[in-house]
């Protein structure tokens, strides 16, 4: 799960979900076809990086004994 930065509002509802559809009628719906695509992609490299760190912190508490 990603967390909802300021001014990323705009790009979701009250449930977090994303809109698709412009909030102004008359904004043009290619371009903010590709604004909701980067933001995205910026949830995604969030989570990829979280995850990352997690397994990083992982593996350095699981070392294996030495002999």
């Amino acid at each position: 799960m990603s967390l909802i930065r300021r001014g990323d509002e705009r790009f979701h509802y009250s449930d977090n979900s994303h809109k698709w559809i412009p909030p102004d009628p008359d904004y043009d719906q290619e371009v903010w076809d590709e604004m909701v695509r980067q933001h995205l992609r910026q949830h995604l490299e969030e989570i990829s990086q979280r995850r990352k760190e997690r397994h990083a912190g992982a593996l350095g508490r699981c070392e294996t004994p030495e002999t």
